[in-house]
């Protein structure tokens, strides 16, 4: 999976549209292959995006689970504490 596309589901606050379709342009650009598509591939780019997106919502907005929701900042406190273990040299 491509290291830009963080998990969204279970925070506290949900996650918004911006972080969704932040989501869904990373996995259009991966699945693509460019992160700039020619202007006879633009309109097809921004609908999958947007498609993309769309089905993303819908699919946080359906997921149920018993874990308590997580907090951002903890989490994020969490990566950086793993990428100073992997990138120290």
């Amino acid at each position: 999976m491509c290291r830009n596309i963080r998990p969204l589901n279970n925070f506290a606050p949900p996650a918004t549209d911006d972080e969704v379709a932040a989501a869904a342009l990373q996995y259009v650009r991966k699945v693509s292959g460019t992160t700039k598509p020619s202007l006879a591939n633009q309109e097809a780019f921004d609908r999958a995006v947007a498609e993309i997106a769309h089905l993303t919502r819908h699919l946080l907005d359906d997921l149920v689970t018993t874990a308590p929701p997580k907090n951002r900042d903890v989490e994020a406190a969490k990566a950086r504490a793993r990428a100073e273990l992997r990138y120290a040299r």
